[in-house]
């Protein structure tokens, strides 16, 4: 299967991000293994994203823009937010927080109108999807106005808002490209000839569900070893 050059830097940005993403997660925080990681995938989902936002654009699929775009936003003001100083604010934060806020109440408004129509999907999506990334949309605003109205944040804080960001873009990524389309691992490897060789349990819908979640599980774990324990309120990222 051949693929247009823009949509094969945005396969690789995503497979690398994955994988960078995962990396960073498992090592230490602050460490220079985690540094290094965290960089790599910072600079791949922002490529993966940017591009994902201009394929859609270019083949008319307006479900996709918005991801792409909430995943630059995420992974772009988490990377901020650690190479800040703790309570430090820019202008750009403020032109930032129109990206979630708009496409928060956009996806809402959809979301309702869909529900009033007696449809459960839009273009394929669930409805109760796009009620459920409108409503990460706001919660990211919401973040935002809480930290520009208190001038930074700090600590553990600081971290949390990090970490939230840095793993959910991480589980974008996972469910567009384990559920973004049909088998688009199997595609993929059988693309370069690798597909025939392994084993069809590989390419089960239940762990691609396990692996697109799996973010999100790490996610949880972080954010409550970070803000109910001491071990990050006084070190760096």
């Amino acid at each position: 299967m051949a693929y247009s050059p823009i949509l094969t830097v945005h396969i690789l940005g995503g497979s690398l991000g994955l994988l960078s993403g995962t990396a960073a997660m498992a090592f230490r925080k602050g460490s220079p293994r985690h540094v290094l990681a965290g960089r790599i995938f910072v600079v791949s989902m922002l490529t993966m994203g940017a591009l994902a936002a201009y394929l859609a654009i270019t083949r008319h699929q307006p479900n996709n823009i918005g991801g792409g775009i909430l995943t630059v936003y995420l992974i772009g003001t988490a990377w901020l937010t650690a190479r800040r100083r703790d309570g430090e604010t820019s202008r750009f934060d403020w032109v930032a927080l129109l990206i979630p806020l708009a496409n928060g109440i956009l996806s809402w408004m959809t979301g309702v109108k869909v529900l009033r129509s007696g449809h459960s999907s839009l273009d394929g999506v669930p409805v109760g999807m796009i009620l459920f990334m409108g409503s990460v949309y706001l919660l990211a605003a919401a973040g935002d106005v809480r930290m520009l109205v208190r001038g930074g944040v700090a600590g553990a804080k600081r971290i949390s808002r990090h970490l939230w960001r840095m793993c959910f873009g991480l589980f974008i990524a996972a469910g567009s490209f384990f559920f973004g389309g049909s088998n688009r691992p199997l595609r993929l490897l059988s693309s370069v000839g690798v597909g025939k060789y392994l084993s069809p349990a590989l390419f089960s819908t239940t762990l691609y569900l396990i692996l697109t979640l799996l973010p999100l599980i790490l996610l949880i774990f972080w954010l409550v070893r970070v803000r109910f324990t001491k071990t990050y309120n006084r070190t760096g990222i």
